[in-house]
């Protein structure tokens, strides 16, 4: 009897240790393409910022890639599209996994079917941000010059259905004023308009805006947290303006095409939360503002589902249509 089970939990230990060294022993075969599906901004950041330390991790090289358009609908798309063999990974956001199924009339993906999650790498509050030439120095300023001056105002979004575009529609409906909406196609285009006078204003990740308002060449207004950021003390969040749900948050997290072996998720997952706490990594991000969250991927998947009911909220309480 103690011969049959000391024999019994010797078997169910090597299939434990065999199951492990299957998730370690998976290697891509050729290059790894990381898709950005915007220009710019602190996704393509983040994502120049992994992709040496993977390649060193699994020895392929590992080549980022923009594939901007359709409010990154694009990108997301091809993402889902390709073999799951573990040799192309999307960098998504709001946007393209949780606002656009609401925002766009035909959506060429289902982000939550044809897309599987790997970690939820960082997330952070947004800037309400202005130009060096703006006739405003606060939000409120802002807002009672909008009300009284329709149509003269336009703010700038990093694409079409990002967070960037929407939290402004909320703070619209909650203020009751008007704003022309400019979106491009990243973060890069909308800072340079901004900076020469061409948007009045926009909500930005810091880390797209943070080097010019240091420098003076934005204004910061507020910020969409639920608590003041301890770089700008001095900053108010729109919530103690008075607007007591406007909280939105921009995200950013990898994922692979749906069918990736586990295996697979399960080494990219340990690899991309090793490398997002690593100390010339971690510190890197959280400069520009982010909080490192390096989930699970079934947190993340939950969190993206969370999200998509939030933000389909906005969508239908705004009106906000993909243009």
């Amino acid at each position: 009897m103690k011969r049959r089970l000391l024999l019994s939990t010797l078997a169910l230990a090597g299939m434990a240790i065999g199951s492990g060294a299957a998730a370690q022993d998976w290697t891509p075969t050729k290059p790894i393409k990381i898709i950005v599906p915007i220009i710019g901004s602190t996704n393509d950041a983040l994502a120049r910022l992994i992709a040496p330390k993977l390649q060193e991790a699994l020895g392929q090289p590992v080549v980022v890639e923009n594939k901007p358009g359709a409010g990154g609908n694009i990108g997301a798309d091809f993402v889902a599209k390709s073999p799951p063999d573990g040799h192309t990974l999307l960098v998504g956001y709001n946007g393209p996994l949780a606002i656009n199924p609401s925002l766009f009339e035909k959506m060429p993906l289902d982000p939550q079917k044809d897309l599987a999650p790997i970690t939820l790498a960082v997330k952070s509050p947004q800037y309400l941000v202005a130009g060096p030439a703006a006739d405003f120095a606060t939000a409120r300023e802002f807002v009672a010059k909008a009300k009284g001056a329709p149509g003269k105002y336009s703010y700038a979004s990093v694409a079409i259905g990002s967070a960037s575009h929407l939290t402004m529609e909320m703070l619209k409906q909650s203020a009751g004023f008007n704003a022309t909406h400019i979106p491009y196609r990243g973060a890069t285009p909308a800072v340079t308009d901004l900076l020469a006078g061409n948007v009045h204003v926009a909500f930005m990740v810091p880390g797209n805006v943070q080097q010019f308002v240091k420098q003076g060449r934005l204004k910061l207004l507020a910020t969409t947290g639920e608590k003041r950021f301890p770089s700008a003390p001095d900053v108010p969040t729109l919530i103690e303006l008075g607007y007591r749900d406007l909280e939105a948050t921009g995200w950013v997290g990898l994922l692979a095409p749906a069918g990736t072996p586990r295996p697979i998720i399960d080494r990219y997952h340990r690899e991309l939360v090793r490398i997002l706490r690593l100390p010339d990594v971690g510190p890197r991000l959280q400069e520009m503002e982010f909080e490192v969250v390096a989930s699970t991927p079934e947190q993340f998947a939950a969190w993206i589902r969370s999200e998509s009911q939030k933000w389909g909220s906005v969508v239908k309480a705004t009106g906000a249509r993909a243009e």
